[in-house]
């Protein structure tokens, strides 16, 4: 009886757990998954299963042997690492030549050679509130024509220095000493007389020393120099040309005969106002402008009366050495006469007057930047 109540209780079990798995067992075969892809009826087969290389554009690699065949030299030198400098140079050496001859030439003419030389040499210095501007120039030109000696066209010495104090490094008003020197180098004549000079060096020889205001702008193409005390000295170191009173020096006493009694002074001093204007213009490539301008008047013997120096150069550069300049000058001096009168006796009876003095040079030639 006993066994028989068992085996009911398992057979009843065993129903339970088959009913159980019956109702929550899990199929094996899953249902179907739908991709979420768009089926396209293209096929790509790789030839071959070699991963592939990028092989950068100019490698060659089936030359590994190293040549030095290609290999081109430097055409500029390496520039080392140099502390920088406050200072700016420029240093210019030139000659300007020109030649006309004739054979057989049947309107006439003469055979002649023309040259000048001509250095400027430029040292500029700016650092904060200071700058210190130095410029020195000389020119000497020589003109040799068929049947007459040499005749200078050219002859010129000139220095300036400009030193600058400015309260800040924004504005360009500057507090201003300037030194200005010009002379000549030999001696100048009227000619066709090579017997007596009317110019020699430091004969005349002028100096301007003075105080004032400078406005410099940064490129330093432009230069504004407003001086209203400066001091002009006038040297007039030969005396035959002191005793005349050549270029405004008190000229010598003489007596009836002729004789001197008091000679000459050689030296003319002057207190007046100064404007000075340095200007450089690049208008092309290779063309640039340069004007320089002077205005001077003394306070003391003709206040208004004002004295003219004023260059204008054209520069047009053809290449690393080739250089041509067309410039001008136009001066005028109140100190300086022409049309001196004098009689029978050699009195002068006019002193002549002031006139307009005017120059131009046209010049090709050769000019070396070091």
């Amino acid at each position: 009886m006993r066994n028989f109540v068992f085996f009911k209780h398992i057979s009843c079990l065993c129903v339970f757990i088959f009913i159980a798995s019956a109702l929550f067992a899990q199929d094996s075969i899953p249902d179907p998954i739908v991709p979420d892809t768009t089926v396209i009826d293209t096929i790509v087969i790789r030839k071959t299963q070699d991963k592939i290389k990028h092989i950068p554009r100019g490698v060659n690699l089936t030359n590994p042997v190293i040549s030095f065949k290609k290999t081109k030299p430097l055409k500029d030198r390496y520039n080392r690492f140099r502390v920088p400098s406050f200072w700016t140079k420029e240093n210019i050496l030139g000659l300007n030549v020109s030649e006309v001859a004739f054979v057989n030439w049947n309107a006439g003419g003469d055979n002649a050679i023309s040259g000048l030389g001509f250095f400027k040499f430029v040292r500029n210095y700016k650092f904060r509130y200071f700058q210190w501007d130095n410029n020195l120039e000389m020119r000497y030109g020589l003109n040799a024509q068929e049947g007459r000696k040499l005749r200078k066209t050219e002859d010129v010495i000139r220095f300036s220095s400009n030193l600058g104090y400015r309260r800040d490094t924004i504005s360009n008003w500057y507090y201003s000493v300037q030194l200005n020197f010009n002379t000549q180098f030999s001696d100048g004549y009227k000619y066709p007389d090579r017997e007596t000079p009317i110019s020699r060096f430091m004969a005349p020889g002028y100096l301007f020393f003075g105080a004032g205001t400078s406005y410099i702008t940064q490129d330093q193409s432009f230069n504004l120099y407003l001086s209203p005390l400066t001091q002009k000295s006038t040297f007039v170191l030969d005396q035959r040309l002191a005793d005349i009173g050549a270029f405004g020096v008190e000229k010598a006493v003489l007596d009836a005969d002729g004789n001197v009694i008091t000679a000459g002074e050689n030296h003319l001093l002057e207190i007046g106002f100064l404007i000075t204007n340095n200007w450089n213009w690049n208008i092309a490539e290779d063309i640039d402008l340069q004007s320089r301008l002077s205005l001077y008047t003394d306070y003391l013997s003709s206040f208004g009366n004002i004295d003219v120096d004023w260059e204008l150069n054209l520069k047009l550069r053809v290449n690393k050495y080739i250089l041509t300049t067309l410039g001008t000058q136009v001066i005028y001096d109140d100190n300086i006469l022409f049309g001196e009168v004098r009689d029978e006796n050699g009195n002068v009876t006019d002193p002549g007057e002031p006139r307009i003095q005017f120059k131009q040079v046209l010049g090709v030639g050769i000019a070396y930047d070091f």
